[in-house]
């Protein structure tokens, strides 16, 4: 689509800007679509079924329907539709096409290069098919453009909350014996609990309660083995007040008491 010459697409008499009747309806026809049609919503509220699947539609809402597709949609009578569609052919299949269905994010440019296709096409301007055409394809390079930026900004979210939970647990692993919680570690991490509790868990493999025990038993281990420091030094380095408790959490996790190790 980006490299496409603009005269490769082939503009079809049926295009208009409307405000939908009240009792509007578009009824899904045997016959498939013949051709392309960018459908884009300007305001109102419905509902778009497009091959059998469901879309409930807003100002902003924007289809690109291929040969082929069979759409039907109606809208609320309360909150009418205003759209615009264009049909329109391609000489040749493109090697990138926008996806069928997305929200527009830039509505203001979108919406004046829909206004003035229409406008064009309606007067018959001087140069109006030839301007037409540009004008179709900067509207399929806006729908690519936010599609690939929007796929950039998910990569690079995911790629800084992975980094985020592994310093977490990094800092965790150095801090054996601070007083962690999954409140102190979510604030840190600038993110909700349910939300730092589920990525780190999907991310680290472990709770953030089991992690912070694990990481407490294993500092035991290497203090008791190496270090020469009693049970009850141990205990009160890792935060333990109670060393029954220690004592048997280590059990849990080592198999072992602790008096075994030292």
């Amino acid at each position: 689509m980006l490299n496409m010459n603009p005269e490769q697409f082939v503009l079809k008499p049926v295009f208009a800007t409307i405000h939908c009747e009240p009792n509007w309806r578009w009824k899904r026809r045997d016959i498939p679509l013949p051709n392309y049609d960018l459908f884009y919503i300007w305001n109102g509220e419905g509902t778009v079924i497009l091959n059998d699947k469901k879309y409930q539609v807003q100002k902003g809402s924007c289809f690109l329907f291929k040969p082929g597709d069979r759409p039907a949609a109606e809208h609320n009578p309360q909150f009418p539709l205003v759209l615009s569609y264009i049909h329109f052919d391609l000489l040749e299949f493109p090697e990138m096409l926008p996806n069928t269905y997305r929200i527009v994010e830039h509505t203001i440019c979108f919406e004046s290069l829909l206004t003035r296709y229409v406008r064009l096409l309606l007067v018959q301007s001087f140069g109006a098919e030839i301007e037409a055409k540009l004008i179709l394809k900067q509207l399929m390079i806006q729908l690519l453009r936010e599609e690939i930026e929007h796929l950039d900004y998910h990569e690079t979210a995911s790629h800084s909350i992975l980094e985020t939970i592994r310093e977490i647990a990094n800092y965790v692993r150095q801090h054996p014996g601070d007083l962690h919680s999954v409140i102190s570690l979510s604030t840190r991490a600038n993110l909700s609990p349910r939300y730092f509790s589920q990525k780190f868990k999907e991310i680290i493999g472990q709770t953030v309660r089991s992690y912070i025990i694990r990481a407490r038993i294993e500092r035991a281990e290497h203090l008791l083995h190496y270090t020469g420091m009693t049970v009850t030094e141990v205990a009160e380095a890792l935060g333990y007040n109670d060393l029954h408790f220690f004592s048997r959490q280590f059990k849990k996790y080592t198999g072992k008491k602790p008096s075994q190790l030292r």
